[in-house]
């Protein structure tokens, strides 16, 4: 029988995670609420076991945490996995933007505790960014590493800032190409095609932050310490929060 994987959350890169690790790893995820569940339910299909019990983590060796970037509902999440988790389970994050020391010390076990940030859609993107708090072991190092490999992703190390390697370079990017439509007052779409078809570009700026969110790339601007454009605010206060709200710098279909 494959190794249980368990992952707590059930949002867009709990769900991807979930499917990417299905081939290897028995995969157990664990949502918040029913709704939450019959949600990610839709969105895993047979990827994996959904659950809303916590206790069903019990038994797994390694334990993803996916959930909102809150330094709050981490810890308490947490707290709640230290009641059930076997005492050399290791858990990790998928954080980019919060302090990884602050929430290995919150997981009582950092010795056991690292950040895998990987990048949405997960079954896509092959880079894994990787940061371990001091206390990390060797072990634990290995570990994660191990649970890269076997998800066919790169892994690279980085330094525990804030956005690590990626987001800190890639959110000033994104945020100067609002003020640029902006200022120049362009349609989204002009910009997004110059990058695309000018830089080779996969995805325009634009269109990338509809993907990721406008309420999450405001607060890992935040977190970073960019400026945030006043036009992503204006967006969010509008509730046009990208892909998932069918309407940002573009609007989409239901």
């Amino acid at each position: 029988m494959a190794e249980p994987l368990g992952i707590a959350g059930s949002g867009a890169i709990a769900c991807g995670l979930a499917r990417a690790a299905s081939g290897p790893y028995e995969v157990v995820l664990w949502a918040r609420s029913n709704g939450s569940a019959e949600r990610a339910c839709g969105k895993v299909e047979d990827a994996a076991r959904v659950v809303t019990d916590i206790a069903e983590l019990a038994a797994c060796p390694i334990v993803v945490e996916a959930i909102t970037e809150e330094t709050a509902a981490k810890r308490a999440l947490y707290k709640q996995l230290g009641e059930v988790l076997g005492v050399d389970a290791l858990i990790a994050t998928t954080t980019s933007s919060l302090s990884v020391r602050a929430l290995a010390a919150a997981s009582g076990r950092p010795e056991r505790f690292a950040a895998m940030h990987v990048f949405n859609p997960v079954e896509k993107m092959k880079l894994v960014e990787l940061s371990f708090p001091d206390q990390a072991s060797a072990e634990t190092r290995r570990r994660l590493h191990a649970l890269c490999d076997s998800l066919g992703k790169t892994a690279v190390e980085v330094p525990d800032s804030a956005g690590f390697v990626v987001n800190r370079l890639l959110f000033p990017y994104l945020f100067d190409a609002v003020r640029l439509q902006e200022r120049e007052g362009l349609a989204p779409e002009v910009v997004d095609t110059c990058m695309e078809l000018g830089v080779g570009h996969p995805m325009g700026p634009l269109a990338v932050l509809d993907f990721v969110g406008l309420d999450v790339a405001a607060a890992i601007g935040e977190s970073i310490g960019a400026d945030v454009p006043d036009r992503i605010r204006e967006l969010v206060a509008e509730g046009r929060l990208g892909r998932k709200a069918g309407a940002g710098f573009y609007d989409y279909e239901a």
